[in-house]
């Protein structure tokens, strides 16, 4: 794919990239598919992910109460619950606005970690990344920001994601739909959004801007970025999904270089 090539100007020593088709079919990629790239908040999305699938189990519900009073494993995965981005400290009421919250995230591990008598890192690998075959990703800290990944193992999970098979279709239905409608926050780099849409882990695009898709993503892509320069969104209009690793922390460079990135792709694929 011709529109891959501009990850060769972006301000970066390493960077991959891959788009994935509905089917799951790899339809271009750039850069090794192979390299370790840490993922920051893109972490979030394999996290939620193993969260569903224990719903999916019963080994927790989400309507379970987790986190400050009030707040459930649903408001966790939403960004609802209240939580402080990083301290232990309860900002808000359940429900009220979108506080983005990585030690919410956390959170929600250590209360699965608790009731279901299981290290919550081992449940994402043999539930999650084993099956999908997606060996060279590692949660070696945060469930909220700590995992590493590659390219190619992304590219496994945005094909799961799309046409699932571990997680049941109406529990990625779920996830992906807004969650606590109308309630504002704010996305972390590009400001306020009202409202500030987000599913069980995923953050949904709807009119949100400035956003870091690109403006021919349509409404109801959704995914995650990363501030250590990386991003997945699947796009279920134009029936793809585009994963990009850097080894530079997002900034004004990617804050500029991705939605353009992203509508080269999206202009390419409508074309084919």
């Amino acid at each position: 794919m011709e529109s891959l090539k501009l990850i060769d100007s972006w301000p970066v020593d390493n960077a991959a990239v891959a788009v994935i088709a509905r089917d799951g079919r790899v339809l271009g990629t750039r850069g090794d598919q192979d390299r370790q790239f840490a993922l920051a908040s893109v972490t979030k999305l394999l996290s939620a992910s193993a969260i569903l699938l224990a719903i999916e189990e019963g080994a927790i519900e989400l309507d379970d109460p987790a986190g400050p009073e009030g707040s459930t494993i649903r408001h966790l995965l939403a960004h609802a619950s209240g939580l402080d981005f990083s301290e232990d400290v309860v900002r808000g009421r359940p429900g009220q606005r979108r506080i983005y919250s990585n030690i919410g995230i956390d959170t929600l591990a250590e209360t699965f970690a608790e009731r279901a008598e299981m290290p919550f890192e081992d449940y994402l690998r043999e539930g999650l990344l084993a099956p999908l075959g997606m060996t060279s990703t590692k949660l070696l800290g945060s469930p909220a920001a700590g995992g590493v990944s590659t390219a190619a193992d992304l590219s496994r999970f945005a094909a799961e994601i799309q046409n699932p098979k571990i997680l049941h279709p109406d529990t990625v239905a779920q996830a992906t739909q807004v969650v606590f409608p109308g309630i504002d926050g704010v996305l972390p780099g590009f400001g306020r959004q009202r409202p500030n849409d987000w599913g069980l882990g995923f953050e949904i695009r709807d009119g949100k801007t400035p956003h870091w898709t690109g403006s021919r993503n349509s409404p109801e892509t959704f995914g995650h970025f990363g501030q250590a320069g990386t991003f997945l969104w699947v796009d279920p209009i134009a029936g793809i999904a585009c994963v990009g690793l850097a080894d530079r922390n997002f900034g004004e460079w990617s804050a500029e270089a991705w939605p353009v990135f992203s509508d080269a792709v999206l202009a390419e694929c409508a074309a084919a």
